[in-house]
């Protein structure tokens, strides 16, 4: 997320009772998740795991529970509780705004845009022009939505991320602040849910085409050209590259890559990232088809196999 203008490191340091060490008038222009930090980014990290991924990352300035010298050219902020200092942050810098209509007031739509009955649109959304957005479709505050672009009923743009840190009374929100972007000539089917960026964006590129109950995760990419297949689950800060194929009931796990061209055979289910290059994918975990089809082929020849073994031990026993 960035900030409307810059703040110094001193200045947030108090916003959150924190104490900072490094150079107070640090200029600090945007909150962020450690994966999609950029320089001039505020980020957060509470466990020891990640203190050396955070330190290093491209963030400017760092909240964290842990007093050490800060590397050069950055701030750090100590804080009990990173977590909750960086929440506190997302609220103050881009809060919940209630809305007042059905269609904000503060809402871009284009040119030629026809809006169904029953359309929720946020505030500052932006739709460009000749789109279709049919009955009952929700789209949350600061989705940006291209040219020719057909939602179906009743799907939602912009959700919350699902991100939550447990503790031991329950499990705490990470609150978004990103958006959804979607380009122009895409096509969502109806009861679609595609979840905005933790602090980032979730990005569906030109010319994608998704079927029904299709749902992307937070900050998630799906690149251009690409069929979605229907009851397809993609996690968030999962990259899809162009002219991707997922065929029905394909679930993919989070932080995962899928080259350029993969084709991605139904119910399989992807736990590690695949190339591209127009190769054919199946199974649970996915592996390349024809390996899969192979290994099955063989395992309906092991009952017989098991026969025949279990005969020649009975007749070396005679």
């Amino acid at each position: 997320m960035r900030l409307k203008e810059s703040i110094s490191l001193k200045k947030i340091a108090k916003q959150v009772n924190g104490r900072f060490i490094g150079d107070a008038h640090l200029l600090i222009s945007g909150i962020n998740e450690i994966h999609m930090v950029s320089p001039g980014d505020l980020t957060f990290v509470d466990h020891p795991k990640y203190y050396e991924k955070a330190l290093k990352s491209k963030a400017t300035a760092i909240l964290i529970n842990n007093e050490m010298e800060p590397p050069a050219g950055k701030g750090l902020i100590i804080h009990d509780d990173p977590f909750a200092a960086y929440v506190s942050l997302v609220k103050l810098y881009s809060p919940f705004e209630p809305s007042t209509s059905q269609i904000s007031a503060t809402a871009t739509i284009g040119e030629g845009t026809i809006i169904q009955p029953n359309v929720f649109i946020g505030n500052n959304v932006t739709i460009g022009s000749n789109c279709l957005i049919h009955a009952g479709v929700s789209i949350y505050d600061h989705s940006i939505i291209g040219n020719d672009v057909i939602i179906h009923a009743n799907s939602v743009i912009g959700a919350d991320a699902y991100y939550f840190q447990r503790r031991p009374h329950g499990y705490r929100k990470l609150e978004s602040c990103g958006r959804v972007i979607i380009g122009d000539k895409v096509e969502i089917g109806a009861l679609c849910s595609i979840d905005r960026g933790v602090s980032g964006d979730t990005i569906i590129d030109e010319g994608t085409k998704m079927d029904n109950h299709c749902q992307v995760g937070h900050d998630t990419y799906i690149g251009k050209n690409c069929l979605i297949g229907a009851h397809a689950a993609i996690a968030g800060v999962t990259t899809i590259e162009d002219d991707v194929i997922l065929w029905g009931r394909v679930s993919i796990n989070k932080d995962i890559f899928i080259g350029k061209g993969a084709i991605i055979l139904a119910t399989s289910a992807v736990d590690k990232s695949i190339e591209g290059n127009g190769k054919v994918y199946f199974g649970t975990p996915v592996e390349e088809a024809r390996k899969k089809w192979r290994e099955l082929a063989a395992l309906k020849q092991l009952p017989d196999l098991l026969k025949t073994l279990q005969n020649q031990e009975l007749k070396k026993g005679d």
